[in-house]
């Protein structure tokens, strides 16, 4: 009896102390989506750049307004304050402009936007707590898997892309001093205009939460057949994502290749290697069916996008897939690398060392400090053609 009313004692004080935590409003999902919270909910758009209580829609039509504060003045005219007076930015070509700059702690939970112009001569860049070098940086349209510079449908969990261009992220990126997001228009000739908002909730953030980080390469064309998606991570997190933009130069199956993961100090042969590209990319006998390639997008893996030959200057296949790591994250406690083989076919049954133009961005959380990235190449090494 006296361990039974012991059990129950230490349970009553569990509850009780689960209760006073309270939920923090971070890790939605389904099954959590009824529990109350004392997290507020923020978002920052060019209709209230601080993401203040109250201060949004406050805009003026004025024409002679200072730029990004009342765009859609001519439009507005008629109507005045609070009628979408200023609901997109522009930014000139060599600018970057600061989207967001948030105090935490807190976490973004959802992205969208709908950029104009060239999406590889966008550049994304993410900064947490003050850190002098991004945690992410990735032209926009590679960043939501887009990296041809064409829409194509992409419906899955972390990343939406949806009619016209609507690009929408909903990995959480939890922060515990500051949150700065920038845009860099690095095109040498043409201004874009940018629709965006940015949904974040300022709540306690675990101590065991790791930052959200997010890294591009590309190869054109790839002279050594064996393709860094990323290396020199350093320090404790865990792999979360892939997104791939491929370009083939030659005929037949180009994706032979096997992707490698280089775990906590790995040499010249990984813990981690897979069967076949399109193997990695959850699908099988290269996504042909009917004898024609099959688009598919799913919650965690997709092959979305398929730009076949036009008969005219768009004489080369491209694709672009995309693997999540949601359910089964790649842990690493000091250290990773990622490659995947350039493979396809050649005569004899025989494998052909390739030459592909392949792009990436690599998706992954640590804790801080992380090590310096590449640098991100100029514009003409950026560019699709």
């Amino acid at each position: 009896m006296k361990r039974i009313i012991l059990l129950l004692s230490i349970s009553l004080t569990m509850y009780a102390g689960y209760s006073q935590s309270g939920f923090n409003g971070l890790d939605m999902n389904m099954g959590n989506l009824y529990r109350m919270s004392d997290a507020k909910t923020r978002s920052i758009s060019p209709e209230n750049f601080t993401g203040e209580k109250g201060k949004g829609g406050m805009a003026v039509p004025d024409s002679d307004a200072p730029r990004n504060t009342a765009n859609a003045s001519h439009a507005a005219r008629d109507l005045g304050q609070g009628w979408k007076v200023n609901p997109f930015i522009r930014i000139q070509s060599g600018e970057t402009f600061t989207l967001a700059e948030i105090e935490g702690p807190g976490a973004i939970q959802h992205i969208w936007m709908t950029p104009t112009g060239n999406w590889r001569f966008s550049i994304i860049r993410i900064y947490w707590d003050d850190e002098e070098t991004p945690s992410v940086e990735v032209p926009v349209g590679d960043f939501f898997g887009m990296g041809w510079g064409e829409y194509a449908p992409l419906n899955s969990l972390a990343v939406c892309v949806n009619p016209g261009s609507a690009f929408n992220c909903y990995w959480p990126m939890p922060f515990r001093k500051k949150c700065k997001i920038t845009m860099e228009n690095i095109n040498d000739k043409d201004d874009m205009r940018l629709y965006y908002q940015i949904d974040y909730t300022l709540s306690d953030v675990p101590d065991d939460a790791a930052y959200f980080h997010a890294q591009f390469r590309r190869a054109n064309s790839n002279e050594t057949s064996d393709y860094t998606v990323v290396d020199n991570i350093k320090g404790k997190g865990h792999f979360v994502g892939l997104y791939m933009a491929w370009g083939v130069t030659n005929n037949g199956w180009w994706g032979e290749g096997e992707i490698k993961f280089f775990i906590d100090g790995d040499g010249k042969f990984p813990t981690i290697c897979g069967t076949g590209t399109e193997d990695y990319f959850c699908g099988s006998y290269g996504f042909i069916r009917d004898s024609q390639y099959k688009e598919y997008s799913t919650p965690y893996a997709g092959f979305h996008q398929v730009i076949r030959p036009d008969g005219t200057y768009k004489s080369q296949q491209r694709f672009g897939l995309y693997r999540w790591h949601i359910m089964d994250p790649v842990r690493f406690g000091k250290d990773l690398r990622v490659t995947m083989q350039d493979l396809g076919w050649r005569h004899g049954g025989r494998y052909l060392p390739q030459k592909s133009d392949i792009s990436s961005v690599a998706y992954w959380y640590q804790a801080e400090p992380h090590a310096k990235f590449p640098k991100l190449p100029e514009w003409e090494a950026l560019e699709v053609n």
